[in-house]
């Protein structure tokens, strides 16, 4: 699916044809990284466009602080762009596992359960991380360079997009999984990154409505 230099070293098209094509890797937790990563990089520019500027004086340590936060971020969103490339690689090997005897088909199934597990942890890490960047994004909106408004404004459209994308991966994990406890669990989760999202987003939505003002 990827080359020894992960999705990160791809160009766009080339990954846009490997996500266009019949392969069940990459897919939507993937794109929801990617998109986690240019919101986190929509953050870093307006923060670059605020830094050492006129008129900004009294935001320029928190401003520099938040790009610290943004530029980790979009590393980490690329690392797990990649993770979760390979996270389903557990279930497609378990379903091929023997299946003969009834030991056999024991150890199958408990290897494809752990399989759906595991690959709905990368997703959950894309939007609790896109979630924290929300935030950063509605400040940044908020504190940062005026004519930059909209940059901060789709940072936070980009990463609410990240946090559904990865929810929905998570969700069809979680769907797969026959203990009950850890279903609900994961669907949690979901609910609470969804709540949250849905707040900031409302919150960057209306600051850029005041800055325009």
């Amino acid at each position: 699916m990827t080359d020894d230099t992960g999705i990160a070293g791809q160009t766009v098209e080339r990954f846009l044809q490997e996500l266009a094509s019949d392969a069940p890797t990459p897919g939507g937790g993937p794109v929801a990284a990617l998109e986690g990563a240019m919101g986190a990089a929509l953050i870093s520019m307006v923060c670059n466009l605020t830094i050492d500027k006129a008129g900004y004086e009294e935001a320029q340590e928190r401003v520099r602080g938040i790009l610290v936060e943004a530029e980790q971020a979009r590393a980490s969103f690329l690392e797990l762009a990649d993770r979760d490339a390979h996270a389903f690689d557990g279930v497609m090997e378990a379903f091929k596992m023997p299946k003969e005897t009834d030991a056999e088909k024991a150890a199958r199934s408990q290897a494809i359960q752990r399989g759906y597990e595991e690959a709905a942890r990368p997703p959950l890490e894309i939007g609790k991380l896109a979630v924290t960047q929300m935030e950063f994004a509605h400040e940044i909106t908020e504190i940062g360079n005026a004519q930059a408004a909209s940059d901060g404004a789709c940072a936070a459209q980009a990463l609410a997009a990240s946090v559904w994308s990865a929810t929905f991966n998570v969700e069809i994990n979680a769907a797969a999984l026959k203990d009950p406890a850890k279903a609900q669990a994961f669907r949690d989760e979901v609910s609470m990154i969804r709540a949250n999202a849905a707040a900031l987003l409302d919150a960057a939505n209306a600051t850029f409505a005041s800055r325009l003002g």
